[in-house]
């Protein structure tokens, strides 16, 4: 074991260590290498792989950089620690933590896993953020459904106190902290040029969804945009191939640094999910719209039960079927209750036999309300 020590910040490595993070880096530089071939692709192929990139930057990266920037400069520049705040809040912890799971993204719902882990509240806040998270994907559903967005973040919060204060009631949540595992959170150091890159990429980036949200078709200003969009996909890519952060970055970071590392991170599972979306439509003729209506009353169950995979991924694909008009709004909001995005990978690393029961917790209101809106609706 090696230790060095980088503008400040103690980097332990080891044999092993340096081993699998060359792996890692050689599976996520094959990965770049097979896009960056796709894209220029003739035909359809490069035609589809091109405007999914285009799509999931434009309508998802660049808005999880501006909430990730916000958030990330309000802990970096005022020293807000809201899991001491929300120590003092006693009953309104579960009301807080809904609010700050509602956020769109996952910062929010990390800070409450944070929280939790080292005991500044009971469970049931940890159920509430949880629930009422729909991670990265309720970028999409923003962007394309804002009024759809609004109805099923209000019936997620209300689910998500309600739940949460049931779960205080019943089960107060030991710590458990025999089974913690405390990670130490990688420091990065000096802001990098790949950061400053990154953001002024995302600047006019986020303008152009803001456009899109008005509903102004911004393919009329030309290929300008479409390779603004493409340029901006393949460096959060690439900052995600360099990058060296494993669970989560330094809060003594950066704002940009902390920001770009994270938001690449969530951009590889955004494309992910549309190009799975995508391929198998243009490409197999998979008909999921006849599926869906063969097992539509299997389709909240299915739904709940993807929720409960970590990530964002899976969660963007399905908002996609919904707004694609092949799976109900039952569907959707039994995913958005049950899924915790990225939120459940520190949930896993810091505690993780709490980390299970808070999302097993989260698919009995999910079920409920899916069924209910699938039966009345």
């Amino acid at each position: 074991m090696s230790s060095v020590n980088y503008n400040g910040f103690l980097l332990n490595f080891s044999r092993k260590n340096l081993f699998d993070l060359w792996k890692t880096r050689h599976r996520r530089i094959g990965i770049l290498v097979i896009l960056l071939v796709y894209s220029v692709f003739p035909g359809d192929l490069g035609e589809v792989t091109r405007t999914s990139l285009f799509d999931a930057y434009i309508q998802v990266t660049v808005f999880v950089a501006a909430t990730l920037l916000l958030f990330f400069s309000l802990e970096h520049f005022y020293k807000i620690d809201i899991g001491i705040l929300m120590k003092k809040g006693d009953t309104w912890q579960v009301p807080m933590a809904s609010l700050l799971g509602a956020l769109p993204g996952c910062g929010g719902a990390v800070v409450v896993i944070t929280a939790f882990a080292r005991g500044n509240i009971r469970l049931g806040a940890m159920v509430a953020a949880l629930i009422a998270t729909m991670g990265d994907a309720a970028f999409l559903l923003l962007a394309k459904e804002p009024t759809t967005y609004l109805k099923l973040m209000s019936i997620s919060i209300f689910a998500a106190v309600i739940s949460g204060w049931t779960v205080d009631r019943f089960h107060r949540g030991e710590l458990y902290s025999s089974e913690i595992k405390h990670f130490e959170k990688i420091g990065i150091g000096k802001l990098r040029t790949r950061d400053k890159l990154f953001m002024a990429f995302a600047a006019p980036g986020l303008f152009l969804g803001i456009l899109q949200l008005a509903q102004v078709d911004i393919n009329n200003f030309g290929t300008l945009v479409t390779i603004l969009g493409l340029l901006g996909a393949f460096l959060s890519i690439s900052v995600w191939v360099l990058s060296p952060i494993n669970a989560v970055s330094s809060s003594d970071d950066h704002p940009f640094t902390r920001s770009s590392e994270e938001t690449s991170f969530v951009t590889v599972w955004v494309i992910a999910g549309f190009l799975a979306y995508e391929y198998a439509y243009a490409f197999f003729g998979l008909d999921l719209e006849v599926l869906a209506e063969a097992a539509w009353i299997f389709l909240p169950i299915l739904a709940i039960l993807v929720g409960f995979i970590p990530g964002c991924g899976p969660q963007v694909l399905v908002t996609t079927l919904y707004l694609n008009g092949i799976i109900p709004f039952a569907a959707l909001i039994g995913n958005a209750i049950s899924n915790d995005g990225d939120a459940l990978f520190p949930a896993i690393a810091l505690t993780p036999r709490m980390a299970v029961i808070a999302t097993l917790y989260s698919g009995i209101p999910a079920l409920i309300i899916s069924y209910f809106f699938l039966l009345t609706g």
